[in-house]
């Protein structure tokens, strides 16, 4: 499974604009999607603050990796998925 995360804040269009992007690509793998308020925590500030809305991923046990930062980049997002989508009938060693 997929799973994003929108990092946003309240009253950010652009956030809104990121996630409706996102949910209209249509994805076909199974995902979930988590958005977490940059001004709720201190550090996520700190990194996050001047780049929202910010959309990073992770699939399996793999780490975490920024996709894109004030607009969707759907050829970012599409290519993490279809890399997603090519292990997804491989087993874990």
């Amino acid at each position: 499974m997929i799973k994003f995360t929108l990092y946003a804040r309240s009253y950010c269009h652009l956030c809104d604009d990121m996630l409706a992007s996102l949910h209209e690509l249509n994805i076909i793998e199974p995902y979930v999607v988590s958005v977490v308020d940059v001004d709720a925590d201190a550090l996520l500030l700190a990194q996050y603050d001047e780049l929202v809305p910010v959309l990073v991923a992770s699939k399996r046990a793999q780490s975490v990796r920024q996709l894109c930062h004030y607009f969707l980049d759907e050829a970012a997002v599409r290519a993490f998925v279809a890399d997603a989508g090519s292990d997804a009938g491989r087993e874990a060693p």
